[in-house]
């Protein structure tokens, strides 16, 4: 059993920096009562953390790769333990945001190093097995979120969402500093690209994973502050412009000034990391068209899986009425699925092409949101989520674990922190993103539906329903006039829901069919492999093994294209 250790101390922190991604949600309506918190307040309690995480874990898992991976995840656990505490002490919104923001920088630590800690404490099956189980954790961790955060909300408090998070994580910090060792520190001695990094017989290949004319990992110098302040600050305007064309609009000119100043950012972060010498993020990565497949499965499967959960646990509590519990039960289907998938489909699955697995999770996913978005209409409730959720299960059971171990096996050993780094901040944007975007669907629907019905102020009315206000607008109306604006509200609150999932399964289906062309194998350049500016351009199987690190006689994984 000690063997699994390392694969607990891991479980421990990706279980709580996960669910702490959405167990916020339905603890929203009572923050807002307590708090006095705005509708901005309110999406940016759920978005700094998200936002954090996402900015910072590319940058953070270059950081890891000089520092040691086990000191970067120790420091994220304290850093997360330490800024819990603040969250669940917070006397109002503008310190429980500021807490959730420097939660998610711990967040960032640990999820950049994840995967490289797994991939230096495993090998051979044993990867395989711990990358099954890392992803039934990391997979049902975001959905039962809202259920534990349903239990400690109305059994306690909701400031007992965070204060549950320090047991957790001093068990995982002493668990770390025993089990791993040296296992998880710089890798600069460690074999050149291509070679064995744990011992293993070299391939006898070509390098594979690292890109024709990359630059080498070793020899870095330094940390790439220039990198991570242009990427931090492009991705906090895009995510604050689209937070405010919830709130104002999208005919808003700030709205679109903020967007236009995000690409600006983004360009400047390009210039930067191709003139850089110590980039967090090699940009030739980016000529592999597998590892952007990646990438854009990480971005768009938590767009399209987990961000609709904000909008219907606000349906649910403050229209329907449903307790906090009962609101983060209904997301049961989808974490036992998730769970029960990730933890089969890795053997099971053993050998089948990633594009097809990815592609085929992908698919799920978007119908299963589609699913939801035809049975949630007129007086439903809470059962006609059920069959949606336990499909979109299945689609992030088949998705999580193979994300990890595809985008490990497309670059050397020493550069898995910024692997791991890159896929995980397309997982947190997509979701910081989603929130945002989803946002603006629900009160878009919301709106036509009371426009529809002469409600006055309809698009005041639409954001107070996204928001989780609608007990309070009984009060702005007459007592005459309350059952009609009731039944406005509850049918808003629909269409709201609808959109939100419609769009959803737009982003899901659309993801599938990315990644099935992006991944699929190139047999005319598998051929080719080795030759100078002919990689290849997609593993050819699933595998949970590293560049560098793959027996002999196995068929290579693709080089960078």
């Amino acid at each position: 059993m000690r063997r699994w250790l390392p694969l607990l101390a891991v479980c421990l922190g990706t279980f709580m920096l996960l669910i702490d991604v959405t167990i916020v949600n339905v603890a929203l309506p009572d923050m807002v009562g307590d708090l006095h918190a705005s509708f901005g307040s309110l999406q940016w309690v759920v978005d700094a953390y998200a936002l954090a995480l996402a900015a910072l874990v590319l940058g953070t898992g270059s950081v890891a790769d000089l520092v040691g991976h086990r000191r970067a995840y120790v420091a994220g656990l304290v850093v997360f333990a330490a800024s819990s505490l603040a969250c669940g002490v917070a006397p109002g919104p503008t310190a429980l945001i500021a807490a959730r923001t420097v939660q998610g920088i711990g967040a960032a630590a640990m999820f950049a190093t994840t995967f490289a800690l797994l991939n230096r404490s495993y090998s051979g099956r044993d990867r395989g097995t711990a990358y099954g189980l890392w992803g039934a954790v990391s997979g049902a961790s975001a959905a039962v979120g809202p259920i534990i955060g349903g239990l400690l909300t109305q059994g306690a408090s909701w400031r007992w969402i965070f204060f549950v998070n320090l047991p957790v994580s001093v068990v995982a910090i002493v668990l770390s500093v025993v089990v791993f060792g040296d296992a998880g520190e710089p890798a600069t001695g460690g074999p050149a690209v291509g070679g064995p990094a744990t011992g293993g017989p070299a391939t006898g290949g070509p390098a594979v994973g690292g890109p024709a004319g990359s630059r080498p990992a070793m020899g870095r110098r330094g940390v790439d502050v220039p990198g991570i302040l242009t990427f931090t600050a492009a991705a906090g305007c895009a995510t604050y412009a689209l937070i405010r064309a919830n709130e104002n609009g999208w005919s808003s000119a700030a709205t679109w000034w903020t967007l236009g100043l995000a690409a600006v950012l983004l360009v400047a972060f390009v210039a930067v990391e191709s003139r850089s010498r110590g980039a967090m993020l090699d940009l030739a990565l980016l000529r592999n068209r597998s590892f952007v497949g990646v990438l854009i499965a990480g971005l768009l499967m938590t767009f399209a899986a987990f961000a609709a959960f904000t909008y219907t646990s606000i349906w649910l509590q403050s229209v329907l009425g449903l307790s906090p519990i009962e609101a983060g039960l209904t997301g049961l289907p989808m974490s036992v699925m998730s769970f029960v998938v990730s933890a089969t489909a890795g053997r099971r699955l053993h050998g089948t092409p990633p594009h097809r697995v990815i592609g085929g999770g992908l698919l799920c996913v978007g119908l299963g949101d589609a699913l939801v978005a035809l049975l949630v209409h007129g007086s439903a409730g809470w059962p006609a989520l059920m069959p949606g959720f336990a499909v979109i299960g299945v689609g992030v059971g088949l998705v999580t674990p193979i994300l990890g171990s595809v985008s490990m096996s497309l670059v050397p050993a020493n550069r898995g922190g910024m692997a791991a780094g890159a896929v995980n901040t397309t997982r947190q944007l997509g979701f910081a993103f989603g929130i945002a975007a989803l946002g603006s669907a629900f009160t878009v629907g919301a709106r036509g539906s009371l426009s529809g019905r002469g409600v006055a102020g309809a698009a005041r009315v639409a954001r107070a329903v996204a928001g989780g206000q609608a007990p309070s607008l009984r009060g702005t109306v007459p007592a005459a006039a309350r059952h009609a604006l009731d039944e406005a509200v509850r049918a808003a609150a629909v269409a709201g829901v609808r959109g939100t999932f419609a769009l959803a399964a737009a982003v899901g289906v659309v993801a599938a069919f990315l990644v099935l062309y992006l991944m699929r194998p190139d047999r005319s350049s598998s051929r080719t492999s080795g030759r100078a500016g002919e990689p290849a351009g997609a593993p050819e199987a699933v595998t949970a093994e590293p560049a560098g690190e793959r027996p002999a006689g196995k068929r290579q994984a693709a080089t960078v294209r």
